[in-house]
């Protein structure tokens, strides 16, 4: 448990929590602890999916602005690198992974947000990049994440203007996966994980490893990469399980081996 991060577990969710108030600025030791608590959901056999929330208010309004305001070209090009990698932490849990939103996902914060594989996002919210009104570029997966997600043109349109977008425009163009009232916001990320709780873990694991993996990749690639993936899982109990129960018409009983 970090100053500014911790991880919740309770019934086979880890909730990766943004402790750093009033607006969850993104500084160099949140970035580190987030780092952490990837590991630590990684790595823990009871977490079966992971939520990042940053709270009823605000989910992160981006990066620590007065931090990075005396850097130099030299300080940064020393840091940059651990800023990218701390939020591919987050997007490399080889589990279901759901950002809960509410607030503001700004900068920083919409970059934590893309790294998840959804987002359930607060009717009132808002989301963004507003770098470029600081004389920079998002710096730790906005340019890349969001222009897979949304597409090119729609993210030059987001990263170029620096504009916030409401919920109802993100879940438009690709943005937020569901949109809620801001009380049900923590819940409805629960309800969206929730049915891979009892899933077969290590084909959820090469689900999610799959896609991610393949978009890096040309087709004839990406496809040698699922088939490895695919062959590999006939080596767990699950997939012995999950055909078994098919041909005796019962319900698996995954135990994520």
């Amino acid at each position: 448990m970090g100053d500014f991060v911790r991880v919740e577990i309770k019934d086979g969710i880890g909730t990766i929590r943004l402790e750093r108030p009033p607006m969850n600025a993104l500084n160099t030791q949140v970035q580190e602890e987030l780092r952490a608590a990837a590991a630590e959901t990684t790595a823990e056999p009871e977490v079966r999916a992971v939520i990042v929330y940053g709270g009823e208010k605000v989910f992160a309004a981006g990066a620590d602005i007065k931090e990075m305001a005396d850097m130099s070209y030299v300080d940064m090009s020393a840091r940059a690198a651990r800023l990218s990698s701390a939020f591919d932490a987050i997007a490399r849990i080889p589990k279901p992974v759901v950002a809960a939103i509410t607030g503001y996902a700004l900068g920083g914060g919409c970059e934590l947000a893309l790294a998840c594989d959804w987002r359930v996002v607060a009717d009132d919210a808002k989301l963004g990049q507003p770098e470029i009104k600081l004389g920079i570029i998002p710096g730790a997966g906005g340019t890349q994440r969001l222009a897979r997600l949304v597409g090119p043109a729609r993210a030059k349109d987001l990263v170029l203007s620096g504009r916030m977008v409401d919920a109802d425009e993100a879940l438009r163009i690709g943005l937020a996966d569901r949109v809620v009232p801001a009380t049900e916001v923590y819940d409805a990320a629960v309800a969206l994980v929730r049915p891979y709780l009892s899933g077969p873990a290590q084909a959820l694991r090469a689900a999610k490893l799959a896609i991610d993996g393949g978009l890096e990749m040309d087709l004839a690639s990406g496809l040698a990469w699922e088939s490895q993936l695919f062959a590999g899982l006939f080596a767990t109990e699950d997939k012995r399980e999950g055909m078994s129960a098919f041909v005796e018409k019962r319900k698996p009983n995954f135990t994520g081996r």
